[in-house]
């Protein structure tokens, strides 16, 4: 955001920004027509790395798939590649670098469960020496791995003539006491049993028919993967989140009840930094749901839960962050309280902005955009599935309400995107004025479709605490009957400096540029 939030990005006279038009560029693993998916192939999480030059996925079946951007060469800018020559995709075009196994599935035998094998979230770390660094967790255990780029060896010729042949009577002996026996190798020994002895003799000019291989370094080059770091046994729940620190060295790791702190260099301790696990199970009544460090600020991060509420806390108060620095919620309308309320306030995701002041976060019906500084409330909501709000009886029948889909901000912050279902996903503006709401398809359609909403009333924010905007609720019928709640876009990821959305729709890597 630059340093500016949605309330002062630019002044009465400044006009928003023009929505985006959105286009499709790539695909990956697009399966074909009537062709089934696989549990094991369903993308699970999606991550660029700082620069935005490479990009990763992982999957249900523990797998890390590695895509590298092309149309950027040697990581040159756009305006040196002009410079240069250089043929310039008109949009970003990304492809395949190297996969690796990650996780492999698990039996807990003290506990008598299986552990999954599925990727819940990917961390990019700093680069160091042409090498690329990350972690990747599932349910239990978090590794960090380095892949790094290495020529590849090859066996090219052999050290000796083939022509040159060694027969029984070329190898002299000083000695005709006892019978010699020749070795495969060219070597001759009195004793079979301990040709290693001290009898042993080498013929003169050593062994010619000793042929040794000669391996040289190619100029192809691969993609080696290797794990550095192990972060196991340090959590009794299923890992919901881990997040990089902004000072290089640490990282955390959350689940249901506890985050620990780590330091990539140490695997086999962690600091527990929160615990809201009470001395009754019975007395629980929230969960920790994701957690995420400040972009900035080595010494804070926030954490959301089940009942919609966000908790920023800093590490410099005390070891154990038991007490929040400040508390940001939504305090529910009076009357509006139902049997689905706390099931849909439940936060599924938080990100911070780059200038760290602002927090965006997803529940099952909204994005709502925060102000760190604020605590009466979100600065601006945007409803998402407002129009299922009448069908939350059968999303609760077949557990849909329980999905928990991610969200994503522009790296200028002016934008905010997050999933539906139908393999849809929406694009917010979220400057004063703006009217932006637009919905993409992920599919296989070649015409992509794409409805915008039409233009809705500016608002101002300044005399407001918070604004409601209306997204495109429903571009099918008024009922909602055109989406189809079997398929869902739970995970997409926006381009660091660019408009440019990675999204995953099952097995299908999508990519889409503005």
């Amino acid at each position: 955001m630059n340093g500016k939030g949605p309330e002062d990005a630019g002044s009465p006279a400044d006009s928003p920004p023009p929505p985006l038009d959105w286009r499709f560029s790539q695909v990956f693993g697009e399966r074909a027509a009537g062709e089934e998916v696989q549990e094991v192939d369903i993308i699970s999480a999606i991550e660029f790395n700082k620069s935005g030059d490479h990009l990763a996925t992982g999957d249900r079946g523990g797998r890390v798939v590695l895509f590298e951007r092309t149309d950027v060469r040697n990581h040159g800018s756009r305006r040196e590649m002009e410079r240069q020559d250089y043929p310039i995709s008109r949009h970003p075009e990304f492809r395949y670098k190297t996969e690796f196994q990650s996780h492999e599935p698990e039996f807990d035998y003290l506990k008598s469960f299986e552990i999954e094998e599925k990727i819940n979230k990917i961390r990019w770390c700093q680069t160091a020496n042409n090498a690329l660094f990350l972690l990747s967790t599932n349910d239990k255990t978090i590794k960090f791995w380095k892949v790094q780029e290495k020529k590849v060896k090859q066996i090219t010729t052999m050290n000796a003539d083939a022509s040159q042949t060694v027969g029984n009577g070329s190898i002299a002996s000083s000695s005709a006491i006892s019978p010699r026996v020749y070795l495969p190798n060219g070597g001759c020994s009195e004793r079979p049993d301990n040709y290693l002895s001290n009898d042993f003799s080498f013929p003169p000019g050593g062994f010619p028919s000793l042929h040794l291989p000669v391996v040289v370094a190619s100029q192809e080059t691969n993609f080696v993967s290797r794990c550095q770091r192990i972060y196991a046994h340090a959590h009794d729940y299923h890992i919901n989140s881990i997040s990089n620190n902004s000072d290089g060295e640490t990282f955390i790791s959350a689940d249901d009840l506890r985050i620990n702190l780590w330091n990539l260099e140490i695997s086999n301790q962690s600091f527990n930094i929160v615990d809201v696990k009470p001395a009754n199970m019975e007395d629980l009544t929230e969960v920790i749901t994701s957690a995420e460090f400040h972009p900035i600020h080595c010494n804070m991060l926030a954490y959301s839960s089940s009942k919609g509420s966000i908790r920023l806390i800093d590490l410099r108060q005390s070891a154990l962050c038991d007490n929040h620095s400040k508390l940001l919620e939504e305090h529910e309308a009076p009357g509006s309280r139902s049997f689905f309320t706390d099931i849909i306030a439940s936060i599924s995701d938080i990100k911070f902005a780059k200038d760290g002041r602002h927090l965006l976060s997803r529940d099952y019906m909204t994005l709502k955009l925060w102000d760190i500084n604020m605590d009466s409330g979100p600065v601006a909501t945007f409803q998402v599935h407002e129009y299922l709000r009448p069908k939350l009886c059968d999303l609760y029948e077949n557990d849909s309400i329980f999905d928990k889909f991610e969200c994503c901000l522009s790296g200028d912050g002016l934008r905010v995107a997050t999933g539906s279902y139908s393999n849809l996903f929406r694009v917010f503006g979220c400057t004063p004025g703006s009217t932006e709401a637009t919905t993409l398809e992920a599919s296989k359609n070649p015409t992509r479709r794409q409805v915008t909403n039409p233009i809705r009333p500016a608002r101002s924010l300044s005399n407001l605490t918070r604004a409601v905007r209306r997204g495109a609720e429903n571009p099918g019928d008024a009922n909602g009957n055109s989406y189809d709640f079997s398929t869902k876009l739970l995970h997409l990821a926006w381009h660091p400096t660019e408009n440019s959305i990675a999204c995953a729709a099952a097995n299908s890597l999508y990519m889409y540029y503005a």
